[in-house]
């Protein structure tokens, strides 16, 4: 071969390997270009706290994963919770949009604090279901209960709870996290459900979620109004209920206090005949709806097939909405509400403390 063949050959095979090289740099920018685009398998979960309540790690987390891995095999759930920490949660959504997930089920722990990250999450790209609390901003799907009537099932549990001395009974009142807009949903409802049917409202304040300050809120309350100024005390939820009724007993007053979630200890103390009543919202539908959207949404499917009505928040109109019906629960119905359902089952209620309560009962 002489010098100008050698030549041409030499050229011929570095053309070859440039154009080599340049479709594999091609290909490798298209797997990263895929990923930053959001093909991603990946379903961001955030929860809000696990002081006040056990529910969240002991259903919702668990029922939305489960229902996620059945709709696709494939897919994962990334969760966190945020223990009761708006900044805390801001910076688990903020690092579930830099791990490319593109639909994230958002539980958020301070609800208005949530449009600007909302709508920064929207401009990426990114999708988020709010669950059980309606979160501010342009959210692309809500599940939740029917939160006012929540509020007047309580209210209604209280008054027959009171049964005749209803209408000459003063009630105290300790809310949820003002900032939460459920909280003021339940708050409503249940005024409107006992205003005019009770003597009066003497004392209501927010226990903020947080079982220590509704003991702090229930003991001012006492220390104002004297252990015979109130006949009831209607409480936002179960954390809560459990601190109230433990300052009530440590002060000698036994009146009907109610709550909310069916907590296992709230049941166990509503069939010891500590607690009047609790709600029960059946958090395997609720979690399922969730898991369904998310998953609708991540593969670009309509999501009117389970959210079929609409909802509007402080920030916008029209929300796709899924909405829940919940149920009192009280010693009578037990057995046909949470048991029947699964939730638990007689042995995890009916421990040694509670075994003759459970007899008692009729609960086996």
């Amino acid at each position: 071969m002489n010098a100008t063949m050698r030549r041409a050959v030499i050229a011929t095979a570095a053309v070859t390997m440039a154009l080599s090289m340049a479709a594999c740099g091609k290909a490798g920018g298209d797997k990263k270009d895929a990923a930053a685009s959001g093909d991603s398998k990946s379903i961001g979960l955030l929860l809000p706290e696990n002081a006040s309540s056990a529910r969240y790690e002991s259903f919702d987390r668990p029922f939305v994963e489960a229902k996620v891995k059945e709709l696709c095999a494939d897919c994962k759930v990334l969760y966190n919770n945020a223990e009761g920490s708006a900044a805390k949660q801001k910076q688990q959504f903020d690092t579930l949009i830099a791990q490319g997930v593109k639909v994230i089920v958002l539980d958020a722990f301070d609800a208005t604090s949530t449009e600007s990250w909302v709508k920064e999450a929207a401009a990426k790209g990114v999708k988020v279901v709010a669950y059980d609390r309606l979160a501010t901003g342009p959210v692309a799907g809500y599940v939740s209960f029917d939160n006012e009537k929540v509020g007047e099932l309580q209210g209604q549990a209280l008054l027959d709870s009171l049964g005749g001395k209803a209408a000459d009974a003063n009630i105290v009142m300790i809310n949820g996290d003002e900032s939460d807009p459920n909280a003021g949903q339940f708050k409503a409802g249940a005024h409107k459900v006992l205003d005019g049917k009770v003597k009066k409202v003497v004392y209501e304040q927010s226990g903020e979620w947080k079982p220590t300050v509704a003991g702090q809120k229930i003991g001012a309350a006492i220390t104002q109004l004297g252990k015979d100024g109130f006949q009831a005390v209607y409480s936002a939820n179960d954390g809560m209920a459990a601190a109230i009724i433990t300052q009530l007993k440590g002060a000698g007053i036994t009146v009907p206090v109610g709550g909310q979630d069916a907590g296992l200890d709230a049941i166990q103390r509503i069939v010891n005949g500590d607690q009047a009543y609790t709600i029960y919202k059946a958090y395997r539908p609720l979690a399922d709806s969730a898991a369904e959207l998310a998953v609708d949404l991540l593969q670009g499917k309509d999501v009117k097939s389970v959210a079929s009505s609409s909802i509007d928040s402080a920030t916008d109109k029209g929300i796709p909405a899924k909405l829940l019906d919940p149920k009192v629960v009280t010693k009578a119905n037990i057995k046909d509400t949470v048991v029947a359902d699964g939730l638990y089952k007689a042995s995890d209620i009916c421990t040694a403390d509670y075994a003759a309560a459970c007899a008692a009962a009729g609960l086996k």
